[in-house]
Parts: structure tokens; sequence; C-alpha cells
């Protein structure tokens, strides 16, 4: 019964989090656009730093951009914020489910480090808490802000020796996921802490009848764009879990680094194309990190399965061995291991037809991935994961 209700809970809770997430990209993305296509006001707009006309949907809309704040405060102004907001709350409770409640599961993996679930938690909670007061205090600070490239240097490297280091310590879709939350939050907290307190206080100088403090706008907009070369990282992140040849990889940092830094580049190409001042290389650049990532990763399993090809098959006995020790007790028609009911999501190994029809699922999450047995429960050897695997890739014979 309680895995039944948290298999729902995780389901309303990620659908959450993919809908606020959609719609916050959504205002991101669109907001990046307006500001890089404004154009010169028409004469006598005072205080106005450019103007854009748009269409769409049959209407047509004039969007003037003031440089503070407006002499006179609209009657009504429409913040942006919830969309971050119910991203990050969503976030937090599906990181909670997920990977706290299923700490044994999907956090820790013994082979890499022997932690208790205590421990796992406050190094996962510990890494967003810290990440996030280093970030800011590092933008906040004066060095920060009169040496903003260096200080983006300062945080890229950061991010990756986080990432290195929660491989060392995690399972790697857990690390995975820990460098994303991590990345999250400091997008959720920009948003909180720094960008709207900063409109508001703009607001209220004016509303006081004070002159607004233009800086405050610049480095709301610093967080914003930081926001905004972040989002395609924190996208792939989400999608990675169904990709195991990444996460599930011996050096899965270094194709979680590249990949998210193709990402940025990507989104960085939108931004020059935006501005009016398009260039193409981070467009090839992205492309070209990409592809030899993607050779490099992919290099073993081609060596593999050639000397799977070449060698000799390996007996089904052998497999049928391996499964009945280590995974019958929950993949059957009437598992045995306490708390199912029935066989997870369905995939049952009773007969020898059951295994073959499997095999990928058998090779996503046992040879690429550590992720089953759930947390190696029943002690599944690297020597019975080899054998799986050369059965699978010399065809996955049952005969």
């Amino acid at each position: 019964m309680e895995t039944v209700i948290l298999d729902w809970l995780n389901l309303v809770v990620r659908w959450t989090h993919v809908i606020a997430g959609i719609a916050w990209i959504g205002s991101s993305f669109f907001f990046m656009w307006l500001d890089a296509h404004l154009e010169e006001p028409a004469p006598g707009k005072d205080g106005v730093e450019g103007e854009l006309w748009m269409v769409h949907s049959g209407g047509f809309y004039e969007v003037d951009k003031f440089q503070v704040v407006p002499s006179a405060i609209p009657r009504t102004l429409h913040w942006f914020k919830w969309e971050a907001g119910f991203t990050g709350i969503s976030g937090v409770i599906l990181l909670a489910i997920v990977y706290y409640l299923g700490a044994e599961a999907f956090l820790i993996d013994t082979e890499v480090a022997d932690l208790t679930r205590l421990q796992a938690v406050g190094i996962g909670v510990g890494t967003l808490i810290v990440g996030w007061l280093a970030y800011d205090g590092l933008y906040a600070s004066g060095f920060g802000q009169q040496n903003p490239r260096i200080a983006d240097a300062i945080s890229i490297v950061v991010i990756c020796l986080i990432a290195v280091g929660l491989s060392q310590v995690f399972t790697g879709r857990a690390a995975y996921v820990h460098v994303g939350g991590l990345i999250g939050i400091v997008m959720v907290v920009n948003v909180f802490a720094r960008i709207i307190p900063a409109q508001r206080n703009l607001i209220a100088a004016r509303t006081a009848g004070d002159e607004p403090d233009p800086s405050l706008g610049k480095r709301a907009k610093q967080r914003s764009i930081h926001n905004n070369y972040l989002t395609l990282p924190v996208v792939f992140i989400m999608l990675s879990s169904h990709y195991p040849m990444t996460f599930g990889h011996p050096q899965g940092w270094v194709l979680l680094i590249a990949i998210s830094v193709a990402g940025a580049l990507v989104r960085h190409w939108f931004n020059l194309r935006n501005a009016s001042t398009p260039a193409l290389w981070p467009i090839p650049a992205a492309v070209v990190i990409f592809l030899i990532t993607a050779a490099w990763a992919s290099l073993p399993t081609i060596q593999a399965e050639r000397a799977a090809a070449s060698g000799e098959a390996v007996n089904f006995i052998e497999v049928r061995t391996i499964i009945d020790k280590r995974c019958i007790v929950c993949h059957a028609e009437r598992p045995t291991y306490e708390g199912f009911e029935v066989a997870p999501k369905g995939i049952k190994f009773d007969l020898a037809a059951d295994i073959r029809k499997n095999a990928t699922a058998i090779k996503k999450t046992t040879i690429d991935t550590d992720t089953m047995p759930l947390g190696n429960e029943t002690k599944m050897t690297p020597e019975e994961r080899a054998v799986l695997g050369a059965w699978i890739r010399a065809g996955a014979n049952v005969e």
C-alpha cells in the first residue's frame, strides 16, 4: 500500500514540476527575447529605455521598457515569480520522495561509498544549502560585482568539482540529480532573494519620492541572465534519468559537464541571435563537444560488443541461475520480497521468454547502471553483471 501511494504521489509532484517548469522556462526565454529586440523609443517617451511592437493571436501589443521605475506606478503590475516558486517547491518534494525516502535504492551505492541514510541525506541537503550560499556570496561581494567574468569562471569550476565530488559518494543518477537540484535552487532563490526584492526596492523608492538606484535593476538582470544560461543544463539533467549511458558511465561526471556546456552554448547562440548579433560558432562548438563526448563514452561498449561477438557464447543456464538468485524475488508472477504484491513495472522473469523479452531493461538497469537490484539488496556481483552483459551482447539466446 505504501509503495502504491508513493508512486501516485511521485506522479502528481513530477507532473506539477514539469508544468511549472514549462511556464517558468517559457517566461524566461520570452523576456530574454523581449529585451534583445527592444528598439530606440520614439521621441517624447521620457524614461523609456526601449520599445517594441508585437503581433500574436490576432492582436497587436506595444511594450515600453523603462530604465528604472516609471514616475507613475501602474494600477496593476504583473509579477513573474510563482512559476519559479512552484517549480522549486515541487522539485524539492520530488527529490525527497524519490531520493531521500528511497535512499537505499536510488541515493546510496555501497560500492561507491558506504553511507547511512542520514549521512547521504545530509550530504545532499548540505550541498544544496552551502552551494547557494557560496554562489550568492561570490556575486554579492565586491569582488564578484567588480569582476563578473572571473566570478563566472569560478562558478563553473566549482560546479564541475561538485559534480566530481558527488559522483564519489552517490549513485550516478543521484549525483546528476543533486547537481541539477543545486542549479535549480540557485535559479529559484535568485528569483525570490535577489530579483524580486530588487524590483520591490525600486518601486518603494519611487513611491517614497526618492530616485531609484539603477544598480538594483542591473544586479537583478545579472541573476536573470544566470538563470537563462542555466536552463538547458537543468533540462538535460531532468531528462538524463531516461539515458543510463550518461549517469551510469564510470566517469559520468564528464558527460554531465560536457553535455551541460553544450546546452549552455546552444542557449548562448539563441541569445546572440535574439540580440541581432548572430554568431554561428556556438552551435558547431556544442555539436563537436557532444559528438566527442558520445564517441568517447560509447567506445567501451562498442569494444565489449565486438569481443562478445567473437568470444564464446554464455550458456543461458548461467543467466537463469543469476536471475533466479538475484531478481526473481521481485520480478515474478508472485513476488516473495516483502512489500511487493506485484512485479515492479510488470516486469517478470518466470519464463525464459520473459527474460529474453526484457533483455533491454536488464541491460539498462544491471549493466549500463547498477540501479538493479534495488540497493543491490540481493548482492549481485560484478562478475554476474558481466555474465548478463555478455549474454545480451551475444544476442540474448535462451536456447
